[in-house]
C-alpha cells in the first residue's frame, strides 16, 4: 500500500517512507486520520534517528541526533528543504509519538537535559533497533510478534484516553451512547436524561449527534413514518424526540455558544417540517440561567425554554398553551 498520493519525491524515497510507516503501523503507532504531510514528516524523522537511507539492516541505536541534526539529515537524504528554525516542530510533532511509545529515546546521551534543551540527542531504543533491522527479512513477522507480546500500543493507550473523556448517555429506551466531553454535550446529556423524562411524555429519541459524529444516533424508520425531512439536511436540530402517545415531535436546540430557536430558526424548521405528520414542539435548552440571559431576546414566541440547573421548570414564551404544539400562524 502507499500512504502518499500527492508526494513529488522520487519513487525510491516514497518506497522507503512507505516502509517506515508500515513498520510504525505494525508496532501500533496511530496512523489513521493523520494528514499525508504529517505522516511523511514522522516517517522521515524516524529514518533520520535510525540512520536509514535505504537498507534497514543499517538501523542503529548509536545515533544521538539533535533536532537540528534531524533536519539536516532529512534535507540531505529525502529531497526536503526544511528550515533550521523548525527544530521545535521536530520535537513536538514529528518525534513525539515515537518518544511516547518508547521507540525513540530522548537524552539517552544526556539524561539530565531539560525538555527544551536543543543539544540533547535522540536515538532508537536498542530493542526497537533489533526489530527494525529485521524488516524485509524472513524473520520479520516472528520478530514482530515477539516484540509486540504483552506490549500495550500507543494507539490503544490514546484510544483509552479518548474513551475516558467520553460521557455515557442513556436514552429513554435504555440504549447507551457515548458523547465526547464538552459543555455542549453535557447539555445534550441533560436534555436526554433530565428534560425528556419530565416533559417528554414517553418520548423516543429519534436523532442526536456529537461533535465527532454528526449522526451518532438515528431512528430512520420512525422519522420516515412521520414524514420528516431528509437527515442529510444541514438544518437538523441538536436533538429530535417523538412522543407516540401525543404525536408530538420535539425539536430541541442545545445552546452553549449559538443556536437558539429564534424567529428565523423556527420559520426555517416549520418550512422543513411542513409535510411532517406529527405536531411540532420547539425547545431551546441552556445549562444555566446566566447562559439563558445572554440569549433571552432571541427566543421565538410560542416556544419553550428549559434550563438544566433548574430541571423541574420550563419557561414558556407566550402561546395558546403552556407546553405543546401551538396553533399560531406560521
Amino acid at each position: 500500500m502507499s500512504y502518499f498520493s500527492q508526494s513529488q519525491k522520487s519513487n525510491k524515497t516514497i518506497e522507503l517512507l512507505n516502509e517506515a510507516l508500515i513498520i510504525l503501523a505494525a508496532v501500533g503507532l496511530p496512523i489513521v486520520n493523520k494528514t499525508e504531510r504529517s505522516l511523511e514528516r514522522m516517517a522521515m524523522a524516524f529514518l533520520a534517528v535510525a540512520g536509514v537511507t535505504g537498507n534497514w539492516k543499517s538501523a542503529s541505536d548509536k545515533h544521538f541526533l539533535k533536532t537540528r541534526d534531524v533536519i539536516n539529515f532529512i534535507n540531505q537524504h529525502f529531497e526536503e528543504n526544511i528550515s533550521p528554525g523548525s527544530y521545535d516542530d521536530i520535537r513536538r510533532k514529528d518525534l513525539k509519538p515515537l518518544v511516547a511509545a518508547g521507540f525513540v529515546l530522548n537524552s539517552s546521551d544526556k539524561p539530565d537535559a531539560a525538555t527544551n534543551d536543543p543539544t540533547r540527542g535522540y536515538s532508537l531504543s536498542s530493542e526497537f533497533k533489533v526489530l527494525v533491522q529485521q524488516y524485509g527479512t524472513e524473520g520479520w513477522l516472528q520478530c514482530l510478534q515477539a516484540f509486540m507480546a504483552d506490549r500495550t500500543t500507543l494507539e490503544t493507550l490514546l484510544s483509552r484516553q479518548r474513551n475516558l473523556s467520553k460521557m455515557p448517555v442513556k436514552l429513554p429506551d435504555g440504549k447507551l451512547l457515548s458523547l465526547s466531553s464538552g459543555k455542549h454535550n453535557e447539555l445534550q446529556k441533560a436534555i436526554i436524561e433530565e428534560f425528556l423524562p419530565r416533559f417528554g411524555h414517553g418520548c423516543e429519541v429519534l436523532y442526536t449527534g456529537d461533535t465527532s459524529n454528526k449522526l451518532l444516533h438515528i431512528d430512520e424508520l420512525t422519522l420516515r413514518k412521520i414524514n420528516f425531512f431528509e437527515l442529510s439536511h444541514d438544518e437538523l436540530p441538536d436533538i429530535i424526540a417523538f412522543s407516540v402517545t401525543r404525536n408530538w415531535l420535539y425539536l430541541i436546540e442545545a445552546v452553549h455558544s449559538s443556536g437558539t430557536i429564534s424567529e428565523m430558526r423556527m420559520l426555517e424548521l416549520k418550512r422543513l417540517t411542513v409535510h411532517c405528520t406529527a405536531e411540532i414542539v420547539f425547545v431551546t435548552a441552556f445549562l444555566t440561567k446566566s447562559e439563558f440571559r445572554k440569549w433571552a431576546t432571541e427566543i421565538a414566541w410560542a416556544t419553550e425554554v428549559w434550563i438544566a440547573e433548574n430541571p423541574e421548570h420550563l419557561i414558556h414564551f407566550n402561546g395558546d398553551k403552556f407546553l405543546g404544539p401551538h396553533t399560531t400562524a406560521s
